[in-house]
């Protein structure tokens, strides 16, 4: 999923080691929704994806992320992780492919003219 948002708030990073011995990396923050009636969400980037993107209370993005919920002791919990961070108005539209001529292409055929005519009898 893809939202644009706005970071507000911008947690302290964790760290840690796992039980299998491999070292691991946290950064969480909160976003707000640009809508009507702007909502607040938790979301958090794990791993190299934290370096990876740095963001600073203010930035506006387009965050892509998955969303996840796990049972624990009969309560369910929810998690938004980032995958994809882009600084709001960077992403860059495609280029439009260019035109070419292959070799034994048909032309398309002519358009017809549609327009009326005094003939025409067809009351639409």
């Amino acid at each position: 999923m893809e939202i644009a948002v706005k970071i507000i708030l911008a947690l302290p990073e964790q760290s840690g080691v796992s039980k299998a011995g491999n070292a691991w990396k946290k950064r969480e923050y909160v976003l707000e929704t640009q809508e009507t009636y702007p909502k607040k969400v938790h979301f958090d980037l794990f791993g190299d994806r934290a370096d990876q993107y740095p963001l600073n209370v203010g930035d506006e993005i387009v965050l892509s992320f998955d969303i996840n919920s796990r049972e624990f002791n009969g309560r369910w919990y929810t998690s938004v992780s980032g995958w994809k961070v882009e600084k709001a108005g960077a992403q860059a539209a495609p280029a439009a492919a260019p035109v070419q001529d292959f070799p034994g292409a048909v032309p398309p055929p002519p358009v017809p003219d549609l327009g009326s005519d005094a003939t025409d009898d067809l009351p639409f």
